[in-house]
């Protein structure tokens, strides 16, 4: 679903739950005699079901949107190696080969990046523009940050991933 210039994507997990949902709704209306007061809350909460992480995968969707160019303009591109605890808070251009993804199906991707130097985990805190698989050639726009907030090892928060032609 598009809003705008936004590319709006519901993730697995929400429709999974909306169909739980749905199906305990048309259960408990087959078995019960007041269906009709059942109805007046029970299809706004289904409604809601699909629409608060619509809103939410909108509004994060958005934000990162307009990073991008803040982004673009002052990373600087670095090799992986260089990526160390000094350089937290800085904003990187990294480009490698996706080796791993995980939790895609969250729409909170994270991906094991990898250039010859060596691998960095890169998390995304929303669902990419391009659907980026194991092996794809990416550059990635984000800043270092730590993997458990205070403490771990070095990580890009990935604003930006997208699939480049490397030759």
């Amino acid at each position: 679903m598009k809003i705008g210039n936004i590319d709006v994507k519901v993730s697995i997990v929400a429709i999974a739950v909306f169909v739980v949902f749905t199906i305990l709704l048309v259960a408990a209306s087959v078995y019960s005699m007041d269906v009709r007061s059942q109805l007046i809350w029970l299809v706004p909460g289904l409604f809601m079901l699909l629409v608060i992480p619509m809103a939410l995968n909108y509004m994060s969707r958005s934000q990162y949107a307009e990073l991008k160019p803040i982004y673009e303009a002052e990373a600087k591109t670095v090799r992986v190696k260089l990526i160390n605890e000094n350089m937290v808070g800085k904003i990187v251009r990294v480009e490698g080969v996706v080796e791993r993804v995980y939790f895609q199906f969250l729409n909170r991707p994270q991906y094991l990046v990898a250039d010859r130097s060596g691998e960095i985990s890169v998390k995304m805190f929303t669902s990419p523009d391009e659907d980026v698989k194991v092996n794809d050639v990416v550059e990635v726009l984000g800043q270092v940050i730590r993997r458990y907030i205070v403490t771990g090892d070095p990580v890009v928060n990935c604003v930006s991933i997208r699939k480049i032609k490397k030759e």
